[in-house]
């Protein structure tokens, strides 16, 4: 068995995209896991494909795991982790986290948890800034 997970694009504009992700694990938890797929976001109103996005808020509801935010690269880079407890991450009021990954960056947002039980949780909503090819 595995994971039961669910992924909702909330909102899709020109300019940023809201998604929601849920996880009720077995026990077997989630490993590099691709969560935000870039090329699948909505075209801006000049018909340039997204590239990329920056996280500018973090809304959180985790229990018994963490869940670590990557940024999908040659080698993944971890943009944030998120502990147990519910929580709000607010970058506007400090700096987005853009994404800082390497060789093979692609732009896309991966989880893996850490620590997942049975009957551990999460619900993450992930509030980001388009980015488009110059």
């Amino acid at each position: 068995m595995a994971d039961a997970v669910n992924s909702q694009t909330l909102f899709d504009g020109d300019s940023q995209a809201v998604m929601k992700f849920n996880n009720v694990s077995d026990g077997t938890g989630e490993t590099a896991v691709l969560k935000v797929d870039v090329s699948a976001l909505k075209a801006n109103y000049a018909g340039k494909e997204c590239v990329g996005v920056n996280i500018r808020r973090i809304e959180a509801s985790v229990n018994g795991m963490s869940v670590n935010i990557l940024w999908d690269a040659t080698t993944d880079v971890s943009a944030f982790i998120v502990s147990p407890g519910m929580c709000t991450f607010n970058f506007d009021t400090t700096a987005i986290l853009g994404n800082n990954a390497g060789a093979g960056k692609t732009g896309d947002i991966m989880f893996s948890t850490i620590g997942a039980s049975s009957g551990d949780t999460y619900s993450i909503t992930l509030q980001m800034i388009k980015i488009y090819a110059a």
